[in-house]
């Protein structure tokens, strides 16, 4: 069985999980706090980073080298691309645009706009002048008709429905206004459309239970 490592509060963990649920695919989960140094994590994710899988032939790191894993060694469970190599390799692209050239970029703007933290006046201005550009080259590639790459639900949506929100709410914590948004790209209208699939209320459950408990945990040591 598949072992799934990481917290329910990271994206990326919760594009696997989706990825597992929507599958079908039966998995375990165990939780890995990301950056963790010890050699049990690092030999499966030198960075220590989340997620990973453990697998009976060995652990896997990186999210899209998981989900194409998942996608190859699971053939008989719904296919999350299309069978077009064609096709398949325009989901791909949206995902590459979804984390590379927004949740990548914004992600900078996380220790501020979510953690109480703060960030420096140049990378704002950074990613005020980076992230616009990228959200426009963006709407070029995505369909939402009414799913990312057309009419059916894909592995780009795995991707999409956990890092557009952040894109969108960590932009209006630090400008004062969704950029995203702002873009034209109504990602309310669909999280809520990708929210009401059964398997993405249990992540989006899933990730509010540990956000609740980690809240308590905190409000504990205090």
């Amino acid at each position: 069985m598949i072992t799934l490592c990481g917290i329910p509060l990271s994206n990326y963990y919760n594009k696997v999980k989706l990825a597992l649920l929507e599958k079908g695919i039966p998995f375990a989960e165990e939780r890995v706090e990301t950056h963790c140094h010890e050699e049990a994590v690092l030999s499966c994710s030198p960075l220590g980073k989340v997620p990973f899988i453990k697998t009976p032939q060995g652990a896997l790191c990186e999210s899209q080298v998981i989900v194409d894993y998942l996608e190859a060694a699971y053939p008989g469970t719904p296919a999350l691309v299309p069978a077009d190599p064609y096709q398949a390799a325009k989901v791909r692209e949206l995902i590459t645009y979804v984390e590379l050239h927004l949740e990548l970029v914004v992600r900078e703007l996380y220790p501020e706009a979510f953690f109480g933290g703060q960030v420096s006046d140049g990378t704002k201005k950074r990613v005020a002048r980076v992230l616009p550009e990228n959200i426009r080259a963006f709407r070029r590639l995505a369909k939402f008709g009414p799913y990312l790459a057309g009419d059916s639900f894909t592995m780009a949506d795995c991707a999409g429905w956990v890092s557009l929100p952040l894109v969108g709410m960590a932009t209006k914590t630090i400008y004062g206004e969704d950029l995203l948004a702002a873009g034209g790209v109504d990602w309310k209208g669909y999280a809520k459309l990708v929210g009401d699939r059964p398997h993405a209320q249990t992540v989006a459950a899933d990730r509010k239970a540990d956000q609740e408990r980690s809240l308590a945990a905190n409000r504990a040591k205090s």
